[in-house]
């Protein structure tokens, strides 16, 4: 092995495995009646991440994206959720905290655009005017669950 070589394999590296829809549902419970309401549903998003720890350095991931569309009376208009995972191989990362930021962080992001054209696919599908999922900081959310951990063992300590 040339020190070169050496030198990238003890480099952080983050490798994308396998990239696949887990899972994916629509449900309209109040079709056909709720296509004869001139009403733009409002839309509500639950975004989650789970992380399984594969060995060998793999990990699954899946994001999970939930969006609900209810319109003013609170009848549910449409439902989709989709679980979008993939398998990433982690290497070369000096502690635990990094390779959970990684996974917190870069794998959700890395998952997002393909769960989010699943998503809109779904809904545009089953007749409702397509719906463009925002962006997601997942570094934020990573951020504000290590945070509240934090304050969680806090408390528990006191």
């Amino acid at each position: 092995m040339t020190e070169n070589t050496q030198n990238q394999a003890n480099q952080p590296q983050v490798l994308l495995q396998k990239i696949y829809l887990k899972d994916a549902s629509i449900e309209i419970p109040s079709a056909p009646g709720i296509f004869t309401k001139n009403e733009q549903p409002s839309v509500d998003i639950a975004i989650a991440t789970n992380v399984q720890n594969l060995g060998d350095n793999n990990y699954h991931v899946v994001l999970s994206v939930t969006v609900t569309g209810k319109l003013q009376n609170k009848e549910t208009a449409f439902l989709v959720e989709a679980h979008q995972a993939g398998i990433f191989s982690i290497s070369g990362f000096a502690n635990v905290e990094d390779v959970e930021a990684v996974l917190g962080t870069f794998c959700p992001n890395t998952l997002f655009p393909f769960a989010r054209e699943t998503i809109a696919d779904f809904i545009q599908r089953a007749g409702f005017p397509p719906i463009l999922l925002q962006p997601v900081n997942f570094d934020a959310l990573y951020l504000e669950h290590r945070n509240r951990d934090a304050e969680q063992a806090a408390a528990v300590t006191h």
